[in-house]
């Protein structure tokens, strides 16, 4: 079963658990990647699933250092508990390990000279880890390597 199955069978599972916080959890995810299907014309699949789980990641990791500011600890354990659900939607994250060797097989594809170089890295290694790892940290890691 893929994760796009997956989702929908939690979603029903959910509604008949009268499961809230992973209803409303599943339904703005269901929103996102419908919203991504009428605006840019994108297929309902797994790929856009990732893709949107993603995303309210990001979002929910941006709220919590917003929360955290403010001193907010109920706020920020509900959006722990949201993206302890949203994770369970992601294909297995790759080890450091894993990660270091794709972008080090990019760097003697790629053989950059200088920092300006960095794009035809990163669309090099995007394929093979967007959704598996944070992106991010993989900015991170090839800037590093650049310098």
């Amino acid at each position: 079963m893929d994760l796009f199955e997956k989702f929908n069978k939690d979603m029903v599972t959910a509604m008949k658990e009268q499961d809230k916080e992973r209803l409303t959890v599943l339904r703005m995810v269901k929103g996102a990647m419908q919203l991504e299907h009428i605006n840019n014309k994108k297929e309902m699949n797994e790929e856009l699933l990732i893709d949107c789980v993603g995303k309210q990641i990001k979002m929910r990791n941006d709220s919590i250092t917003e929360f955290e500011k403010g001193n907010r600890t109920d706020l920020i354990e509900k959006t722990k508990e949201e993206i302890k659900i949203l994770n369970d939607y992601l294909p297995e994250q790759l080890s450091e390990d894993e990660v270091g060797a794709i972008i080090d097989e990019a760097f003697s594809k790629v053989n950059p000279t200088s920092s300006k170089e960095m794009g035809l890295i990163m669309k090099e290694v995007t394929p093979k880890l967007k959704g598996k790892t944070d992106m991010k940290k993989v900015s991170e890691i090839i800037k590093s390597k650049l310098a």
